[in-house]
């Protein structure tokens, strides 16, 4: 998919009404609130998840990230949170899209794939074409699958932009990018990758809260890239 002109942001970890207000007023298209995770930075309680997307007005986009991997469960976690998508953290059977088609009527399907893990064969790109057809958008972000203790999601940690751009060139769905992004390296990134939408979470956070002065920064960071 070509790069846009301008590319969307999501504002991932908010921990609370405030900071959705904060993150909706400079900027943020979309907002990420963070269910169980095996690791990483932003959980909050599924009651926490259900305020704030009640809280966030249209046209803002709320997705709840879940390391889930069965169906039934991703809807019912998405149900009650009253989200409008879902962010697969972990890979998960090729049926669980198709279940959460029927189950998920009108939200968004969003699955990350991390850039440098252990996939096998093709590596990340091989996934990345392999989930495309199935979901609304390819997230690119930094994990480590496998091991005693998952890294799905809030490194802070960059990967290779050069494999995130080529990944971006072959698939047709919206490409995200996460991992490690900052107000000083984002117009690089951008440039780089040239991705539909970034997602960040630490690289805009002081002492674990939500700076506006560092948001502010990011998103004037990511502008800059020619049209």
């Amino acid at each position: 998919m070509g790069a846009p002109p301008r590319p969307r942001l999501k504002v991932c970890c908010v921990g609370s009404v405030e900071e959705a207000r904060l993150a909706v007023r400079l900027g943020a298209d979309a907002l990420g609130l963070v269910g169980p995770m095996p690791s990483g930075p932003g959980v909050i309680a599924p009651e926490q998840i259900a305020q704030i997307a009640r809280s966030v007005p249209p046209p803002i986009a709320t997705w709840l990230l879940t390391s889930c991997q069965d169906a039934d469960e991703i809807a019912r976690q998405a149900d009650a949170a009253g989200v409008t998508a879902v962010q697969i953290m972990d890979r998960v059977d090729v049926g669980v899209y198709a279940r959460l088609r029927q189950a998920l009527p009108g939200r968004r399907i969003v699955q990350v794939v991390h850039v440098g893990a252990a996939y096998g064969r093709g590596g990340a790109a091989a996934e990345a074409e392999a989930v495309a057809p199935h979901v609304d958008a390819v997230l690119l972000d930094s994990g480590r699958l496998g091991g005693a203790v998952p890294e799905l999601g809030g490194t802070g940690r960059a990967h290779d932009w050069a494999v995130s751009r080529a990944i971006r060139e072959r698939l047709s769905v919206p490409v995200f990018l996460a991992g490690g992004l900052r107000p000083d390296n984002v117009a690089g990134a951008v440039a780089q990758v040239g991705p539909f939408g970034l997602d960040v979470c630490s690289g805009v956070r002081t002492g674990g809260a939500l700076d506006g002065a560092k948001l502010a920064a990011f998103v004037r960071g990511a502008g800059r890239q020619d049209p």
